[in-house]
């Protein structure tokens, strides 16, 4: 009993260092407003009840770029635009970063239904590939085929659904995600070690496909960016991620001023609560 007593008390350090590596150092996330008919929404991010970011405005087809944020639990709400900081939100979700992780978090359904949902985006591929999968957000077509090269990478994506990982050689390609209705085309580069998510979207006049950069390579952060060539009939892609920084920056430039007058408070508190030298 003894011997067993002490391999636990042994053990308890390495299990509480691996859970404190997993919340400690940088992850990623972004996020992402994917249903069709579901109005624009103001997102935020928490840590511990404090916003990080606010993104206001967050219309259908829209995704921010990656944003770094310390390893841990995070909590994300959306609320309709304009509504106050402090209303219930819509929809809320939670979501734990870890390390060198990335995620998107992504308004998805019809509004009836409508979910916020947490996805796992993987940073590295196999040698000398590149990885994709497809998120189906069309309601209008709300079953399509992709394919690459010609080549049926996803047979049947059905509304909201997001397909796994698959790799692909490095080259240059032609995809398409054709439906009943239509079909969106577009070529793209995938240079080896890039992860792309491509996001099928109902345009002004159609299918669109765009494409979402994940890791622009083995060793280099995530960006999260949309890179060009996006095929369909509507220009209706996600807009410059230059707003989005804008928005972050201002956002961290108020967490930091706030974090500032709480220190000040707290250090005034204390040095009112610190007692009188009454010489006794």
């Amino acid at each position: 009993m003894l011997l067993a007593a002490s391999a636990l008390l042994l053990g308890v350090p390495a299990a509480a260092a691996s859970a404190s590596s997993a919340t400690t150092g940088t992850g990623w996330i972004r996020l992402a407003h994917l249903s069709p008919n579901t109005p624009a929404v103001d997102v935020y991010l928490y840590s511990f009840g404090t916003a990080q970011i606010v993104l206001h405005h967050v219309a259908y087809g829209t995704v921010s770029p990656y944003e770094a944020v310390s390893a841990g639990d995070y909590s994300v709400a959306m609320r309709a635009t304009g509504a106050s900081p402090a209303s219930q939100p819509v929809l809320s979700t939670s979501v734990t970063i870890n390390a060198d992780h990335a995620y998107t978090v992504a308004g998805m359904g019809p509004e009836s239904g409508l979910r916020l949902q947490v996805l796992d985006d993987q940073l590295t591929t196999p040698s000398g590939k590149s990885l994709i999968r497809v998120i189906q957000a069309s309601l209008k077509q709300q079953t399509i085929k992709f394919t690459c090269g010609g080549q049926t990478i996803v047979p049947k994506a059905t509304f909201a659904s997001v397909s796994s990982y698959q790799a692909i050689p490095a080259s240059t390609w032609t995809m398409q995600a054709i439906g009943s209705g239509g079909t969106a085309t577009g070529r793209w580069t995938m240079s080896a070690g890039t992860v792309h998510t491509m996001v099928v979207l109902d345009g002004a006049n159609g299918l669109e496909v765009i494409n979402l950069e994940d890791a622009a390579g083995a060793g280099k952060p995530p960006v999260g960016g949309v890179t060009t060539g996006f095929g369909g009939t509507a220009g209706h892609g996600p807009g410059s991620p230059l707003p989005w920084l804008a928005v972050i920056g201002a956002g961290a430039l108020v967490t930091l001023t706030a974090g500032l007058r709480l220190g000040r408070k707290a250090e005034h508190r204390n040095r009112v609560r610190r007692p009188l030298n009454t010489g006794i």
